[in-house]
């Protein structure tokens, strides 16, 4: 645990400046999780009630349809926050899923513990809008690749930002993140040099 420890306080650290007593405070709230292969952790209408911090595994939450159709949202892997955190920070039913893809190790903490934290430490507070802006920011980005962006030029655009990508994550799930036909993106990946 103490590298799991470690990895997020440089991941916290990234992204804003804590005093020690608020680091210590931040790292103290979380405990270990794991998650099976193709496990549910949370489910849609349930309330999202963790915050996962990644440290082994790969992760999607995807929405999905009467009718059963998915939509891949997003992934998580070592060392990012996972978990259906809009609704974890909003203290809603989900409108997601999260899934684990292989076998996955967490750190995570419940929506109390974390408010009461950021309300006792306003840099906590400062550290969540941060990452919400992130968040948003990447939200804004993948809306316009989805809207204006070719296929080729969206698969161009995700091994740019996340070349490692390729992997880590089985490529059906891929093609649905981008909005591609499976072969299609078979193809892409065979005949664009990465």
């Amino acid at each position: 645990m103490q590298n799991a420890l470690l990895r997020l306080k440089e991941t916290v650290t990234a992204v804003t400046t804590l005093s020690p007593a608020e680091m210590e405070g931040f790292l103290n709230i979380w405990s270990e999780f794991s998650a099976k292969r193709r496990e549910t952790i949370t489910r849609m209408g349930e309330k999202e009630k963790y915050l996962y911090f990644v440290t082994e595994g790969v992760q999607r939450v995807y929405y999905q349809d009467e009718q059963g159709r998915e939509a891949t949202i997003v992934f998580s892997y070592p060392y990012s926050f996972g978990g259906v955190i809009n609704a974890f920070l909003d203290d809603q039913p989900s409108g997601f899923y999260f899934e684990a893809l292989t076998n996955s190790c967490f750190l995570r903490t419940s929506y109390t513990e974390l408010m009461t934290l950021a309300n006792k430490y306003p840099n906590i507070h400062t550290f969540l809008l941060r990452g919400v802006i992130l968040a948003f920011n990447g939200v804004l980005e993948r809306m316009v690749q989805m809207q204006c962006f070719s296929s080729e030029d969206k698969f161009r655009a995700l091994m740019k930002r996340s070349p490692h990508i390729l992997q880590l994550v089985p490529h059906k799930y891929l093609a649905n993140y981008l909005g591609i036909d499976p072969t299609n993106f078979s193809k892409l990946i065979n005949r664009i040099i990465i």
